[in-house]
Parts: structure tokens; sequence; C-alpha cells
């Protein structure tokens, strides 16, 4: 097994891999079972024919750049096991602040109505119903893929999700569910076209919709901002994960229209990037 992890380093720090030596020790778990601390204490145990099979096959979609979570097949967010699949955007790890800050928005003790744009796999979605087993989530995307995905992983955790196809809000069961909601969430497409070329190649294998908002990075998050305006009650929340780039034009021009609130709260690194919105 040594062996087999150092050669499958040494091929994924030869194709640009970053963490060629972790992501050795997570592809060997993926088709031997044995987590890292274990591959390193038998590190003479010799790989089955079909192990050695398997193994090449993840290397080689992983050296052509596909994300290692699409190789693996699943990701973990907030706790939660998800899958994840080609042309679907995977979960990042800054977006579960985004969950962090619209749990503070929302009671445990009483029923609340939450609404989800552009669930992609349905990642806000279910972190949030696991988390507010009392609140009625409503979520929606434009990509049938996205939906299904989204609708596989519900089903694999047992939560409660009602899922919509729609552009934005664009759509009689989410303008209902938004007279009465209590929050909106959205991690919509943000960045500006001209990163089209300077990001990762990993990005190549996710959706150029889930990523790209035209000049600015702000196209999507604007029309959602004017359809919220329209169809939430006064007080309720919504809550935005955008570019750090952008975050506080947004936030003043949602003071421009009307947001009677609007708050900005940093990422890990002290970047700006998430906007609350009062309606």
């Amino acid at each position: 097994m040594g062996a087999a992890w150092r050669q499958a380093r040494s091929r994924l720090a030869a194709a640009g891999v970053d963490s060629a030596a972790a992501e050795a020790s997570w592809l060997l778990e993926a088709v031997t079972g044995l987590a890292p601390a274990r591959q390193r204490l038998h590190p003479d145990t010799p790989l089955s024919t079909s192990q050695r099979r398997r193994l090449a096959r993840a290397l080689e979609r992983r050296c052509a750049r596909e994300p290692l979570q699409m190789v693996l097949g699943e990701t973990e967010f907030y706790g939660l096991r998800l899958s994840v699949r080609p042309g679907v955007l995977v979960p990042r790890p800054e977006t579960e602040l985004l969950v962090e800050h619209a749990l503070a928005d929302l009671s445990e003790a009483r029923p609340t109505t939450v609404i989800d744009v552009g669930t992609g796999g349905g990642a806000v979605a279910l972190a949030l119903a696991a988390r507010r087993p009392l609140a009625r989530i409503v979520a929606s995307d434009v990509d049938p893929a996205a939906l299904a995905l989204a609708r596989r992983n519900a089903r694999a955790l047992g939560l409660a999700l009602t899922l919509c196809r729609a552009d934005l809000l664009q759509h009689p069961r989410l303008c209902a569910a938004a007279r009465s909601a209590d929050l909106l969430v959205a991690n919509l497409p943000y960045l500006p076209e001209s990163d089209r070329g300077t990001l990762p190649p990993e990005l190549a294998w996710e959706s150029g919709a889930a990523l790209f908002a035209g000049r600015e990075g702000l196209s999507v998050a604007r029309r959602l901002r004017a359809q919220a305006w329209r169809a939430l009650r006064p007080g309720a929340v919504a809550w935005w994960e955008l570019d750090a780039r952008n975050a506080e034009r947004f936030a003043r021009e949602a003071l421009a229209v009307g947001w009677p609130q609007a708050g900005l709260a940093a990422d890990l690194v002290g970047r700006r990037r998430f906007v609350r919105l009062v309606r």
C-alpha cells in the first residue's frame, strides 16, 4: 500500500494537484476502506487487482483535474454526507458560513418557512433542514440535474424539502411561500465574466451557469433582489453569498432601492462577502 500511495502522490503532483499527498491517501481510502492513519500502519499490505484497477481509474480522472469530490462521488458539508455529480456545483466549505448566518435568524422553537434559491445539490437547504426540523424548506433551481441531485440527497438523509424548478422566484409555489417566509437564502452565480480563463481547471467540470453572472458578477443576484423585494413580507430576512469584490456594492444598492436594512458579514479570512437584507 505504501508503494501505491507513493505512485499516486507522484502522479497527482505531476498533474499539478496542490495537495497531492493528502489526496493520494483519500483516493486509497476510497478504494480500500482504510483511513489514512491505518494506511500508514499497514504500508506492506498489497492492493488487490480490483483495488488497483479502481485506483488507476480514480487517478486518471483526478489527474485530468476532475474535482476530487466528483471522483469520490461525495463530499461533506456542515456535517452531512452529500452526493455530487459532474455539471452541478460542488458545495464549498465557505458556504457553511452562509448556513451559520441563516441559522442565527431562524427560531428553533417554532415553525418557520425558508426559501433557498439556487439550491444546486441541496447543500444549504439540507443543512438548514437538519438543524431546524420545524422549518418548512422550499428550494429551487433552474437546472433539472441539480434538482434531481438535491432530491437524491434529501432521500438519502431522510430530510424533507419542497423542490421547485424555477428561474429564481418565478414559480407559483415559491411566490406563495414567499408571502409567509421568514428567511430567504441564496448562493447564486457571482463571478464576473472576466474571471473566465483565470480559475483552477477543476471549475471546468462544474456548470458555468452556476458560476458566472455577467460583467460584474451581480446580474443574477440583482434580479433575485428585485423579485424578493416584491415577494417577501416586511420583516423577512434575506441572506446572499457573493464575491467579496461586490458584496458592499450590492448592500449599498439595496438601501438605495428601499430595503430598510443591509448588513455585511465576513468569511474566515476577513473578506466581507455575505449580505443580510431585511425587507
